[in-house]
């Protein structure tokens, strides 16, 4: 079952939120680790590398996940969620797309910084829209880079706390069909 049905995701949906999942994971990972490299270290130039191709692949399978769910039907709500749970959830989710794509201009933005495209794992490069942005607007959309991803990440983690809460605590359904269960 590749489709959402009324009861169930379908398969390119549990696989683009898992994806997407342990992307985000370790881009926060990596994105942490960074800050503290310094000059001389081998991370220093090859992580960079990584993390702005990663970042590239995740908005773009953001906007994949979008015009999928688009496409789709969202699977009706459990009978036993509430109807602010259901609210909620949804907010958090649109939160998620909103916060995934500021992340991600931020990080075109300050890797553009100085003119100079940003390559996609060296398949091609992305061009800069700008000639250069001020030290201090780089430093501005750093500082709101970093943050948005702290906040992401707060939110993924409450996300994460509520579908364990549905398992095992609720006794539902939830988690089971992000997992392909029913």
């Amino acid at each position: 079952m590749l489709r959402n049905n009324s009861h169930n995701f379908g398969l390119v949906s549990i696989s683009l939120h898992w994806i997407m999942a342990v992307l985000l994971t370790g881009l926060f990972a990596a994105g942490l680790y960074m800050t503290s490299l310094d000059y001389y270290d081998p991370w220093y130039h090859s992580l960079p590398w990584w993390h702005k191709s990663f970042g590239l692949l995740t908005v773009f399978l953001l906007f994949v996940r979008y015009v999928w769910k688009l496409l789709n039907i969202d699977p009706a709500p459990l009978d036993s969620h509430q109807r602010w749970e259901t609210l909620l959830a949804r907010m958090i989710q649109n939160a998620f797309y909103l916060l995934i794509l500021l992340i991600g201009v931020s990080g075109y933005l300050i890797s553009t910084s100085k003119g100079k495209g940003v390559a996609f794992f060296d398949w091609f490069e992305i061009p800069a829209i700008s000639d250069s942005l001020d030290e201090q607007s780089v430093d501005l959309i750093g500082m709101a880079h970093a943050y948005l991803a702290y906040v992401l990440a707060v939110l993924v983690v409450l996300h994460a706390f509520a579908a364990l809460k549905h398992h095992f605590i609720d006794k539902d359904t939830t988690l089971k069909r992000m997992l392909g269960g029913s």
